[in-house]
């Protein structure tokens, strides 16, 4: 049948299993956004207040579902809008599809109004980008982003149409997508290299798991579990593996690296062997490359062959899907038993926990009141600081896609859009934005997305009147130095919030906070939370930038230095 190009985008979309799409229309794009009046009991357009939030939405959308995330704008500005949220998805491996629309054919190099070359501009942050000129490609095209996004290492794909092909008409035809990926197509690794990989663990006295985001990506966790238990190894995650392995597991040592517990940074760096899954060895994980895990052999899993050696020197790299190398080493593994390590493990979990000060309004108290509240099964949101990382320590994330966050680029002001786009995604599921004062009011103007759809989403809003975690590298390393991270203005997010038609409260001790978030999590549409914290609270553990890991060091070591 002959249908506008306008038209093909929404049927490809439908194709795809797309329900949702995030987005903000203007002048090139009218064409799609009239097919999308037409097709409105098919496919559910969410109007974000910005393009930046319809980016973060649908990388929430998808980081929550395991699903390609869809966002949408106009050329020039709007475009342009959405590159902030496209380049968070391309650090994280998120898979994402934008599509901008672009002045006709015919104007492409004239500087026409709200042109721009978004094509050139985000081929630094894409795993591939298409301008289509032509009705005819519009549909190839599309189904080709599709795949791009999902197959092999994930990551976003832009789609730049000119606004000729959507209002030209061409012949379509429906094509039935692929039901999933199917990522085990993608493995390069040889037998050889699980033979190799078991003789290093059958050799091994200590060894040491650590998780990455890859295992999210790969569906992978019921494979890691078992594997786990057959070599028996503790389990340590980075920001992005967070749910890979359940937070409650005996085994699981918390996160390593900058703000990592001093089990696991201890651990590793005490270790003989390493076995990563999914993860790129980040400088936050890290530290001191030269001096990471010095007394380790090393196995990595990736995906990515481009990850292999680039940071960190190993001995084994398995290059492939984390899930399927999983399965093929849990056949012919034979059960491993290391009473001594494991013990060794336990003590340092005993006598380094996590802890923080009982007598006040906290953010990890609060992080831990949601824990509860929630028995440990809601989605979280965040945004990029202080409060990312107490999320990260003191919330039990269990399963995976339930941490969602900007790990890579620390995208201030990404939660909240991400927040609503997960809710889309999930709408059983109680989803939680933490945010600093800092970062929320970046984009805090998505909560008038959340008003107007009624979308009942909890933000909570540390509110120390400083950018906590720049403020917390002052005050270690740059003598106390507050430049530019004093936020003692009249702003107030309470009133805001009411103002952008959320129901809004603020706490200031314990009691308030843990009564706010029983009604916040009872409440139907979205809720507020401003707790207001001290400014001086501290994120600990900590690693000095650029220090090994194992240097890691506590508030009771800060005091008696």
């Amino acid at each position: 049948m002959k249908l506008k190009g306008s038209d093909i985008v929404v049927e490809c979309l439908l194709e795809q299993g797309v329900e949702t799409v995030f987005g903000y229309p203007g002048g090139t794009i009218l064409e799609v956004y009239d097919s999308l009046y037409k097709y409105q009991d098919r496919i559910n357009h969410v109007l974000t207040s910005h393009e930046q939030g319809a980016a973060h939405a649908a990388d929430g959308y998808a980081r929550a579902t395991g699903k390609v995330g869809v966002c949408m704008a106009t050329s020039g500005p709007g475009a342009t809008n959405l590159v902030t949220g496209i380049a968070t998805a391309y650090m994280d491996s998120i898979p994402l599809v934008a599509i901008t629309a672009n002045v006709p054919a015919t104007a492409l190099g004239k500087d026409s109004f709200q042109e721009i070359d978004i094509k050139g501009v985000t081929i630094p942050i894409t795993k591939h980008n298409f301008i289509v000129k032509k009705v005819e490609d519009l549909a190839p095209t599309i189904r080709k982003a599709f795949k791009i996004a999902a197959k092999g290492r994930p990551g976003p794909v832009l789609v730049d149409i000119t606004k000729n092909a959507t209002i030209s008409e061409c012949e379509y035809e429906f094509v039935k997508a692929e039901k999933e990926v199917d990522n085990k197509k993608v493995n390069s690794y040889q037998q050889g290299e699980i033979e190799k990989a078991i003789k290093m663990i059958e050799e091994s006295k200590k060894p040491f798991v650590f998780v990455g985001g890859g295992a999210i990506a790969s569906d992978a966790s019921e494979a890691l579990k078992e594997f786990v238990e057959k070599i028996d190894a503790p389990v340590t995650d980075s920001l992005m593996g967070k749910g890979a392995f359940d937070g409650l597991n005996p085994r699981y040592t918390g996160m390593l690296g900058m703000h990592g517990t001093k089990t696991s940074n201890l651990g590793v760096s005490k270790c003989d062997l390493l076995i990563t899954i999914g993860a790129r060895f980040s400088d936050r994980v890290i530290g001191n490359a030269k001096k990471f895990a010095l007394n380790a052999k090393r196995i990595h899993i990736d995906i990515d062959e481009a990850e292999i050696n680039k940071n960190i020197k190993v001995d084994l790299g398995i290059v492939g899907d984390a899930k399927a190398i999983l399965e093929s080493l849990n056949l012919f593994l034979k059960q491993q038993n290391h009473p001594t390590w494991m013990k060794e493990i336990r003590e340092l979990k005993d006598r380094f926990p996590l802890k923080y000060d009982l007598d006040r309004l906290t953010g990890p108290y609060i992080i831990e009141q949601l824990d509860l509240l929630t028995d440990s099964e809601a989605i979280i949101t965040t945004d990029v600081g202080q409060h990312q990382m107490w999320a990260a320590q003191y919330y039990h994330f269990r399963h995976p896609r339930q941490l969602l966050t900007s790990g890579g680029l620390g995208t201030m002001g990404y939660g909240l859009g991400a927040c609503i786009g997960a809710k889309y995604g999930l709408p059983y599921k109680h989803v939680i934005n933490i945010a600093g004062d800092g970062c929320f009011r970046m984009n805090m103007n998505e909560l008038a997305t959340a008003s107007r759809y009624n979308v009942p989403i909890i933000q909570v809003v540390f509110n120390n009147h400083v950018l906590g975690m720049v403020r917390q590298w002052q005050t270690l390393f740059y003598d106390k130095h507050y430049s530019a991270t004093v936020l003692h203005d009249k702003v107030d997010f309470v009133k805001t919030a009411e103002g952008l038609g959320v129901k809004a409260v603020r706490v200031t001790t314990k009691e308030e906070a843990t009564a706010a978030i029983k009604e916040a999590l009872n409440y139907d549409g979205p809720f507020l939370i401003e707790a207001i914290i001290d400014d001086d609270d501290k994120v600990f553990p900590m690693v000095a930038p650029g220090a090994p890991i194992e240097s890691v060091f506590d508030a009771d070591d800060v005091k008696n230095k």
